[in-house]
């Protein structure tokens, strides 16, 4: 429109449509094209400067006529959102819905003219409305599509680990931590220590339908699980669930999903981890990174705008972070052991309650086992498979000794023997020398051992000092010494060469 004002002002001049063109540097077509459109209204140059913009555009620029109507199109139109909603479908493809289009409309659009029309309509669906998030009104969280490996050191075994990403919208500001599993006492877990990270408590909290959260997914009234629920209360927020298969309902987490990768990941691409703990401590010194780095083209980050403007608007932390623990009933079984089923994993109780009914409460760390209200037994959670975690005051006495049996080793036995004496020691090492399966001789070593709560120390090492002197040593021996006194009787050093006179004693005489 400055363009079509200059050229009437010089054409008000009297200068000429070449001159026009020349001092505008545009093309002379051009500047008679605009003088025709003057010369059409019959107004002077003068008149026409007076007007408005608006006024002078719908002077000169008329509405286009309208197109012929065209069947072919307006048929087509009809037909497109059912055509959008098949190509949905797996191995649906462009030519075969033109294909079956062109069998009913024999003299319908060719495949290029189908496929624009098409295009049109499918652009008109991505349109995307933006947000303007309040501060401290929410967190959304989802996990990362790409997880993070480890390496068992001892084994090699290459074990997956997910990772969850926290975020607050209105912000940007972002917590990630990388999980041993998906299940729901470590994403609840993870959450309370995203919450803790950003010092505060939102709103609500946001995710999609993961079914550790939602129980039953409903686009206006979700169901949550009953634990899920438990830590909204804890936490004083509200739960809330996007619309299925909507991830533009949380987008600022799935766009810093994205960030994560790029920012997070890719420094950490040539690391080895062998535990979970050296993970999150790498990811958490490039998370700090990553919220202090300022937004593109703007001169503040993502934890600028937080301290500023959001994080005294969250609710406070409670004084305790939420323990997650789920509830089983089990019984107690033969073995002296009950299964945590989500585990497979066995843990030892009161071999009293044997065929009782007890109740299993467990959460990440420990599991405890109760029966009637009492509290029975309590164990650190172990998550390794189809193991045992036995507390040896659990099993019945003669299970008791037979386990004690088993821990003992040949190293237990000598240190015990050193508090008697030197030939104590002696004494068990030849024992534990005795067979070809050494736990076969911990009985005997045990029962030389007993002897001196019975006799004593000092008398077990002289029946000891004794019993060395014979061929065998042996559990039957050291006692028999000790019961007939033997170890009282001095022992006999020398060997006295003085015979005795006799008739049937034969000298060297007999013999020249």
């Amino acid at each position: 429109m400055l363009q079509l004002r200059r050229i009437l002002q010089l054409r008000a001049q009297g200068r000429s449509n070449r001159s026009i063109a020349d001092a505008l540097a545009i093309g002379r077509d051009a500047v008679n094209g605009y003088v025709n459109r003057v010369l059409l209204l019959e107004k002077s140059e003068e008149s026409l400067l007076k007007l408005t913009d608006e006024e002078l555009g719908s002077l000169l620029y008329k509405e286009p006529s309208e197109a012929p109507f065209d069947w072919r199109l307006a048929d087509l139109q009809g037909r497109i959102p059912h055509l959008c909603d098949e190509l949905k479908k797996p191995k649906t493809t462009r030519m075969i819905l033109w294909e079956e289009y062109r069998n009913v409309v024999p003299e319908g659009y060719g495949y290029t003219q189908f496929c624009e029309h098409l295009n049109r309509f499918l652009e008109t669906r991505k349109a995307v409305m933006h947000f303007e998030h309040d501060p401290a009104a929410s967190m959304m969280f989802d996990f990362a599509g790409d997880p993070i490996h480890l390496v068992c050191p001892d084994t090699g075994e290459i074990i997956k680990c997910v990772v969850l990403v926290c975020t607050l919208p209105f912000s940007g500001y972002t917590y990630i931590e990388a999980l041993a599993s998906a299940r729901r006492p470590h994403l609840l877990q993870a959450l309370n220590n995203a919450l803790e990270y950003f010092g505060g408590v939102p709103l609500s909290a946001k995710t999609d339908n993961m079914k550790q959260i939602v129980k039953k997914s409903n686009r206006y009234e979700p169901s949550f699980d009953s634990l899920a629920e438990q830590w909204s209360l804890h936490y004083n927020t509200t739960l809330m669930a996007s619309r299925v298969a909507k991830p533009r309902d949380k987008a600022s987490v799935e766009s810093h999903v994205n960030a994560v990768y790029n920012r997070i990941y890719a420094p950490l691409r040539n690391m080895v981890f062998h535990s979970l703990r050296q993970i999150n401590e790498s990811l958490l010194e490039q998370l700090e990174k990553f919220n202090a780095r300022n937004f593109q083209r703007c001169d503040y980050s993502r934890k600028d705008r937080f301290l500023l403007h959001e994080k005294a608007l969250l609710g406070s932390l409670p004084d305790e972070p939420f323990i997650p623990k789920c509830k089983v009933f089990t019984k107690v079984q033969r073995n002296c052991h009950v299964t945590l089923g989500e585990d497979m994993h066995h843990y030892s109780a009161p071999y009293k309650y044997i065929g009782r009914e007890i109740n299993l409460v467990y959460d990440v760390d420990n599991v405890e086992i109760y029966f009637e209200s009492a509290r029975i037994a309590c164990h650190r959670r172990n998550y390794k498979r189809n193991a045992y975690t036995t507390v040896v005051e659990h099993l019945p006495p003669d299970h008791q000794h037979y386990t004690k049996i088993k821990a003992y080793t040949s190293e237990y036995f000598t240190d015990q023997a050193k508090q008697v004496g030197e030939n104590t020691v002696i004494t068990i090492n030849k024992i534990l020398e005795q067979k070809i399966f050494i736990e076969q001789t911990y009985n005997s070593c045990l029962g030389v051992l007993g002897l001196q709560k019975k006799y004593g120390k000092d008398r077990l090492e002289a029946a000891c000092t004794r019993a060395l002197k014979g061929y065998k040593v042996g559990l039957g021996t050291i006692r028999s010494i000790l019961e007939k006194n033997l170890d009282q009787v001095p022992i006999q050093t020398e060997l006295s060469l003085n015979i005795p006179e006799h008739d049937n004693i034969r000298g060297s005489e007999s013999y020249q």
